[in-house]
């Protein structure tokens, strides 16, 4: 059974890295010593080691341990023995190009799909939807394909901004892309707010955290869910 947290951001304004989720995680990894860390989406570019020695500082604080895949001279073996699995936010696009390389994205679904506990953040919770073709990442690496592992039955825009009407700025709103998006694809998008996030157990799927999520769905107009949600709906 699935057992998933799947979160907009890894750091919500004015706190340290993860500190919000915490106390979710400490329940959600209760049954794990060891966490196995997937740094492939280096935000800013920073390194694999650089990358895991932050997310190792974070989970010290609930006395969980942490190994990066890169650390591993077999990823795919990593992943099959992992007891919990996190991968990290940072470029979507870098992530599946890595994923695919290293012949580990079936494998993710695989053991997630059969019990795993898991965090994504960012990019690492875009890559549980069915494609990655929503992020808001610039195109810098181009992946073999944009099916990711497809354990929610929607897409992910995480860090889902509304339109500020008092802006100046010219360019697209989040919303603007996602119905172009929705011009070509049939696949729901939830507009993941900063410090939302979604958990999955099995088939259920309930927003988390204070704040709303904006559901889009093509030729409808968009629709606000508030916390505690069960957007099992989407699957059927």
């Amino acid at each position: 059974m699935k057992k998933m947290i799947l979160a907009s951001t890894s750091t919500i304004h004015g706190g340290n890295y993860l500190e919000y989720l915490l106390p979710t995680l400490e329940i959600h990894f209760k049954e794990c010593d060891d966490i196995l860390f997937i740094p492939y989406a280096r935000p800013g570019g920073i390194s694999h080691d650089d990358y895991t020695t932050t997310v190792r500082s974070a989970f010290a604080k609930i006395n969980k341990n942490i190994k990066g895949l890169h650390e591993f001279e077999n990823p795919i073996e990593a992943i099959n023995n992992a007891q919990g699995i996190f991968t990290g936010g940072g470029n979507t696009f870098l992530l599946v190009t890595q994923l695919y390389q290293n012949k580990v994205m079936e494998v993710l679904a695989r053991v997630v799909e059969n019990g795993t506990p898991y965090l994504g953040s960012s990019a690492g919770s875009n890559i549980a939807g069915l494609t990655m073709q929503t992020t808001n990442d610039m195109p810098i690496i181009y992946p073999p394909s944009f099916k990711t592992l497809g354990l929610i039955p929607f897409n992910l825009n995480p860090h889902y901004l509304d339109a500020d009407l008092q802006s100046k700025h010219m360019g697209e709103t989040r919303e603007t892309r996602i119905k172009e998006f929705h011009a070509f694809n049939e696949t729901p998008v939830l507009g993941l707010r900063e410090g939302s996030w979604l958990e999955v157990t099995g088939s259920k799927i309930i927003l988390k955290g204070d704040l709303s999520a904006r559901l889009f769905k093509k030729k409808q107009n968009p629709e606000e869910l508030v916390s505690e949600t069960d957007l099992s709906f989407l699957g059927k």
